[in-house]
């Protein structure tokens, strides 16, 4: 991974947490910059960014102060995801973290090749959401 890549990766990272990115935004960058995939950890308040090859590069992420709720409540999950979706009056990246924790949500997978997120549980539990059509 070259010195460029990982610094679209933390700007997506800044850019998601700023509010000053959207998510296709995000995606579109990501991307570009020959990204396959991320992963966001709630509990360990980490995100990682993976090329399609083996290279990755893990950073930190604002944790949330909240525990993961315990059992994984999928239309709670839609409720936070649908609202990023539509950037409803109010949204924030942060807000969203903390509606998914409070929905039972360890952390999750966005597939860029895919264009697929895999939200999941603390006991693995799984929730997939498919990319909006443009």
């Amino acid at each position: 991974m070259n010195d460029r890549q990982k610094a679209i990766a933390r700007s997506c990272l800044d850019g998601a947490e700023s509010n000053t990115m959207t998510f296709p935004q995000i995606v579109g960058r990501l991307i570009e910059a020959g990204f396959e995939s991320y992963c966001i950890d709630f509990r360990r308040a980490t995100a990682t960014y993976y090329l399609a090859g083996s290279e990755s590069i893990e950073l930190a992420t604002h944790r949330v102060d909240a525990a993961v709720a315990p059992t994984f409540d999928v239309a709670l999950m839609q409720t936070a995801i649908r609202e990023a979706q539509h950037l409803v009056p109010g949204y924030t990246y942060k807000r969203f973290c903390e509606r998914a924790v409070a929905a039972g949500c360890a952390g999750y997978i966005v597939s860029l090749s895919g264009r697929r997120a895999l939200y999941i549980g603390r006991t693995a539990e799984t929730h997939v959401e498919h990319f909006p059509n443009q």
